[in-house]
C-alpha cells in the first residue's frame, strides 16, 4: 500500500480542517452557542461529506474528514450520517441526513428524526427519539424507536465492509481528538510559566508531550493501514486491521487526554478547560463499535 494522500486527498483534508477551526467550538462556552452551531450545520451540509460514500470516496476520504472533525471537536453530526450513507447507498433512495442506530441508541442523531440500522443484515429505518444523557457534550445520542420492516439486506462482503468503515471512521475520531487535545496541552505549555520560566521548557513536560506525539504517530499509521484496507483488502482482513487500529487508537487517545489534563495541572480539572469535552468524546468513539485485546488475539470477528 501506498499511505501517501493524493493531491485530493490533502485538498479534502484542508476544507475540513478549516471549516473544523472556524466553526468548531473553541472553548466550553461556545458549546452553547446556538448561532455558531447553525453556521456549522449549515457549513457541513453545504459540503455534502455526509454522503461521501454515495459520491464514491473510499474509506481513506472518510476517515480524512472523520479525524479532522474530532481535531476540532465539530459538534454537529457526521459520523453517524456518514455510517448510515454508506449502509442507504445500497437503496437508491434518498441521500438526507440520518443517524445510525447502534446498541438500541441513535448515535450522531442532533437534529435528526430518523436512524438506520443494520440487523443480520437487513437495513432497517427506526424513529429517533428524545435525548439520552451521555458523556460526549459534542454529539447527540437518542433513545431508537421500534425498527420497521427491511428496507434492503446486504451481501455478507457488503455487510462485513460496512463494520469495517465503521471501525475506521471512530478509530479517525479517536486520533484527531488525540490530535486536538495534544496541541491544546503543547499551547498551554507554551505560554504558562513556573518558577520565571514557560513549563514547557522543563524536561519533565517535554517528555510527556514527546510520548504523547509519538503515541499520535503510531495511531496515523495503524489507521491509515485500516482505511486503506476498507476498500483494498478482503473483508476478514479489513476487518482485522480496522479492529488492531481501534484498539491502539483508544489506547493512546486516553493516554494523551490523560497527560493534557496534567500538563494543564490544576486547570485541567475544571469545567472551563477543554481537555475533558476531548476526554467525553474519545471515551464515546472508544465505547462505538468497541475492540477487547481477546479479538485481536484470536482474529475473531
Amino acid at each position: 500500500m501506498d499511505v501517501r494522500l493524493t493531491s485530493e486527498q490533502r485538498q479534502l483534508r484542508d476544507a475540513a480542517a478549516k471549516l473544523a477551526d472556524d466553526l468548531g467550538p473553541g472553548s466550553v462556552l461556545d458549546l452553547d452557542d446556538d448561532s455558531r452551531v447553525a453556521r456549522l450545520e449549515k457549513a457541513v451540509d453545504t459540503t455534502g461529506w455526509r454522503a461521501l460514500r454515495s459520491d464514491g470516496a473510499s474509506g481513506v476520504e472518510v476517515a480524512i474528514v472523520a479525524e479532522e472533525f474530532g481535531r476540532g471537536l465539530v459538534d454537529v453530526p457526521f459520523l453517524g450520517p456518514v455510517l448510515a450513507d454508506d449502509l442507504r447507498r445500497h437503496l437508491g433512495d434518498d441521500q438526507s441526513p440520518w443517524a445510525v442506530g447502534v446498541g438500541g441508541e441513535a448515535v450522531d442523531a442532533r437534529g435528526l428524526d430518523h436512524a438506520v440500522v443494520l440487523q443480520d443484515r437487513k437495513i432497517r429505518a427506526a424513529p429517533v427519539g428524545s435525548g439520552i444523557a451521555a458523556a460526549d457534550l459534542t454529539r447527540r445520542f437518542a433513545e431508537l424507536g421500534e425498527p420497521g420492516e427491511p428496507l434492503g439486506e446486504l451481501s455478507a462482503e457488503d455487510a462485513d465492509r460496512w463494520y469495517a468503515l465503521a471501525l475506521v471512521a471512530t478509530t479517525a475520531d479517536l486520533l484527531g481528538t488525540s490530535r486536538g487535545v495534544h496541541d491544546l496541552a503543547v499551547e498551554y505549555a507554551k505560554m504558562r510559566e513556573q518558577y520565571g520560566h514557560t513549563i514547557g521548557s522543563y524536561q519533565a513536560v517535554a517528555n510527556m508531550l514527546a510520548e504523547s506525539r509519538a503515541l499520535i504517530e503510531g495511531s496515523i499509521s495503524v489507521l491509515r493501514h485500516a482505511a486503506w484496507a476498507v476498500d483494498e483488502l478482503d473483508t476478514a482482513a479489513a476487518i482485522q486491521a480496522g479492529k488492531v487500529a481501534k484498539i491502539y487508537c483508544a489506547r493512546a487517545a486516553l493516554a494523551i487526554c490523560e497527560t493534557s489534563i496534567q500538563v494543564h495541572g490544576g486547570i485541567g480539572n475544571t469545567w472551563e478547560c477543554l481537555a475533558h469535552v476531548y476526554l467525553r468524546r474519545a471515551l464515546a468513539s472508544i465505547e462505538l463499535f468497541p475492540v477487547s485485546l481477546k479479538e485481536i488475539d484470536l482474529g475473531v470477528s
